[in-house]
């Protein structure tokens, strides 16, 4: 993962309180040949939120309906 898209994912973290995990395709035929022309790819809940780049506002959009969610 670039050190931007880390930044961005770290600055929010504090806030919503996730578990970030980073994996290297590169160690996964698989995961290569599904993301190696749209990294960084960023999933949340198993679902795609971003490749390329990470909007900051729309993550922490994202994660505040996630939040609501989870409190109902």
């Amino acid at each position: 993962m670039c050190e931007t898209a880390r930044d961005i994912l770290v600055s929010v973290q504090s806030t919503f309180e996730f578990e970030l995990s980073e994996l290297n395709i590169d160690e996964d035929e698989q995961l290569f040949d599904k993301y190696c022309i749209d990294i960084p790819v960023v999933t949340i809940d198993g679902e795609l939120f971003a490749r390329y780049e990470i909007d900051p506002k729309k993550l922490d959009e994202k994660l505040k309906i996630l939040t609501k969610e989870k409190l109902k």
